[in-house]
């Protein structure tokens, strides 16, 4: 029997601690990114955290996804929230990167940096409504992102081969909210201890897997697979029986998203609030990061356990940052236009802006 999903009408705390968490994470992971070249205890933390930080990013927008025929504003969504934000912010990176390296190219089809994860979310949307059309859509996901690894000329354009390596997590997502799954696990009572901790055990033991074979997972360039990104070909691995690492790297992802779920605050917290605001942290921290990474600070001397949990906590400085009203008050007409004049008006337009972001935040 499948369960009923709870009305989007209904604030759920667990959602936007959710958010928050994730796109912390994100921040932390390329914070710390610069790091990992000589120091393995960053290393360590970096494959820990990539296992599963946007899996679970992916995860949570799928949840909030809609497979129905797409309507007219639907449409006007991807166009307003995922695509025009992302045309803005590559022209910024674009400037930014003439100013400060002297870059003069504008390639609109090979996205800057974190931006990769906009246009995966439109195509996420776009392909969504088809893909459900099918039996067992979640398998058909599966299949594509194991099998589209075998094919190197599906590249980064237009963030293509990230999309559907990481495509199986959005639709489980939107799978697990068909099932009832979160509602489940919000509705566990006492016994959420017990489940929490075998989630612990479960962090735990990836976390030892890490610290022990650390050696080993920088030498064959372990933090590549995780950005389901590379053909098995450019990963080194072209061999056929390549696609069942990474069937191995997604069953890992679920599993640790899991526990990482688990352990989510599901009360009011004073993150919650900050929930709202995951895209200005995640199309905003790259900013402040950017002139660190490209000053080559985050190396040799550098790149100690001091300098290590500094810029942890820096992170989590950034993220708080970024999600405070006057930032929001400055960037929104970055991160969320509403170019009304652009379209033509039709029967099912509504007055108000709109009320969800690409990853399911509701808007103040």
């Amino acid at each position: 029997m499948t369960a009923v999903a709870p009305s989007a009408s209904v604030r759920v705390p667990f959602w936007d601690n959710a958010r928050f968490v994730s796109v912390t994470l994100v921040v932390i992971g390329h914070a710390i990114q610069r790091l990992t070249a000589d120091s393995n205890n960053a290393l360590v933390l970096y494959l820990f955290i990539y296992a599963f930080h946007m899996p679970a990013f992916a995860i949570i927008s799928g949840y909030f996804s809609k497979a129905s025929p797409p309507t007219t504003r639907r449409m006007r969504k991807v166009l307003t929230d995922i695509l025009l934000p992302y045309v803005i912010m590559e022209t910024i990176w674009t400037l930014v990167q003439f100013l400060v390296e002297g870059k003069q190219e504008f390639n609109p089809t090979n996205p800057s940096w974190t931006l990769w994860f906009l246009l995966a979310l439109g195509i996420f949307r776009l392909v969504l409504p088809y893909l459900v059309l099918v039996k067992q859509p979640l398998l058909w996901a599966l299949l594509l992102s194991v099998m589209v690894g075998y094919f190197s000329n599906v590249d980064s354009t237009f963030s293509l081969s990230r999309a559907i390596g990481i495509l199986p997590f959005f639709v489980l997502g939107w799978q697990a909210r068909q099932w009832g799954l979160f509602e489940r696990m919000l509705d566990l009572g006492r016994s959420i201890w017990a489940w929490r901790a075998g989630a612990v055990a479960v962090l735990g033991a990836w976390l030892v897997v890490v610290i022990v074979g650390i050696d080993q997972w920088r030498e064959i360039d372990l933090r590549f697979w995780f950005f389901y990104d590379d053909s098995y070909q450019v990963l080194g691995e072209g061999e056929w029986w390549a696609g069942f690492v990474r069937l191995g790297l997604i069953a890992l992802a679920v599993l640790l998203s899991a526990a990482f779920f688990l352990l989510l605050p599901r009360s009011m917290t004073w993150i919650t609030g900050m929930g709202q605001a995951t895209m200005y942290v995640y199309l905003l921290h790259s900013f402040i990061l950017y002139p660190l990474r490209e000053a080559g600070v985050l190396r040799g001397e550098h790149s100690s356990a001091v300098w290590l949990v500094g810029m942890v906590f820096a992170s989590i400085a950034i993220s708080i940052l970024l999600t405070a009203p006057l930032v929001r008050r400055v960037f929104r007409p970055v991160i969320e236009p509403k170019p009304r004049w652009l379209f033509v008006r039709t029967d099912d337009d509504r007055s108000g802006a709109s009320k969800v972001d690409p990853t399911g935040s509701r808007r103040d």
